[in-house]
């Protein structure tokens, strides 16, 4: 077993805190990869919290993780030590389900392993995340980092890149479209820009003013004050598609209604609660509401080469885990842009 330093949630109100733990040692197909750096998700408190319920403590969180490789099983064929690599929201799947073997792991019919809070595909060894020092995963579910990013920025692409990449893609999004993107976080200014470099004609939808000028440096055509009722009625009916990133309760009547006709409002932030639709606006005019969820590895892959490619990566504020608290306090108050991300050196 490997002994391995990390930051836990021993329960869902007591602060993080050092504990020591052993992972599994690397069987022959697996990877075994040193943590540099992994960014905060607001998942992780979430989960640390227990706010979503099926908390397992100690919890390990982390899922946006980069490393570099340090040892390779007898059987890998895509790894050597010494390469970057990155790991993201979950990994393993059965691979045997339809989904699986479309390259959409991250709806395996049969559950993913998610990279904390969750168990290996045996049902029982339990996973941890990375705030730790070191992880052990197949090498089917590690990703190549290209050595033109900047590891640190690099990070938060393997949960709020992918999560916003992958409804782009998967709707074609491109010049032809009109885009509408709510909340300007770690996942919007992600959603901003991607939809950017794919040529459409992107808005920022929010409800802070002060975002105004950030939206605009990274690129969107305008910025849409939600709470000016006259600024919403120059949209009515305006957008092929609105990216929704917000997680705190908000109305979907008043965004569905700035859909043009076919339009389609893609979920991708979780509010706390259920969230109540006036059907009548999706039949009037064929709009659709529809959720999505990272995307598989083979669709990861090809989001971190094309932001190599592009030069795209997130906005972070690198922090050391003994200020973990702190970010997660300071994220609760959108104290951030956009994306915190741990120096795992500092543990």
């Amino acid at each position: 077993m490997l002994p391995t330093k990390a930051y836990a949630a021993f329960n869902s109100t007591t602060p993080l805190a050092p504990w020591n733990f052993e992972r599994r040692n690397p069987g022959p197909n697996d990877v075994q990869i040193q943590i540099l750096f992994c960014g905060v998700c607001h998942t992780d408190i979430h989960q640390a919290r227990n706010e979503w319920g099926g908390s397992v403590y100690p919890l390990v969180p982390g899922h946006e993780i980069i490393g570099r490789v340090i040892y390779t099983g007898n059987q890998v064929q895509k790894f050597k030590p010494g390469d970057f690599a990155g790991v993201g929201v979950f990994v393993n799947s059965c691979r045997v389900c339809s989904n699986c073997k479309k390259g959409l792991e991250q709806y395996c019919k049969y559950g993913a392993a998610f990279t904390y809070n969750s168990t290996e595909r045996d049902g029982k060894t339990r996973t941890y995340g990375g705030y730790s020092n070191q992880i052990v995963i197949d090498e089917n579910y590690v990703l190549h980092i290209s050595d033109k990013l900047d590891l640190e920025k690099t990070a938060p692409l393997l949960c709020a890149g992918i999560t916003t990449y992958s409804p782009l893609r998967n709707w074609e999004i491109s010049n032809n479209h009109k885009v509408g993107v709510m909340g300007l976080g770690g996942l919007g200014h992600m959603a901003v820009k991607f939809a950017v470099s794919f040529g459409a004609e992107v808005s920022m939808l929010s409800t802070s003013p002060s975002k105004e000028a950030d939206a605009k440096r990274l690129g969107v055509h305008k910025f849409i004050l939600t709470i000016d009722e006259n600024e919403v009625n120059d949209v009515k009916e305006y957008f092929d598609f609105i990216i929704d990133t917000v997680s705190a309760p908000h109305s979907y009547d008043k965004t569905i209604k700035m859909l043009n006709t076919d339009g389609t409002l893609i979920c991708v932030g979780i509010p706390p609660e259920p969230m109540e639709l006036e059907t009548s606006l999706l039949i009037g005019n064929r709009r659709r509401v529809a959720g999505s969820m990272i995307g598989g590895i083979a669709e990861t892959q090809e989001m971190l080469d094309y932001c190599a490619e592009k030069n795209i990566t997130s906005d972070v504020e690198v922090i050391s885990i003994n200020k973990i608290n702190e970010a997660y306090d300071r994220m609760l108050k959108s104290d951030v842009r956009y994306r915190f991300v741990i120096d795992m050196a500092t543990l």
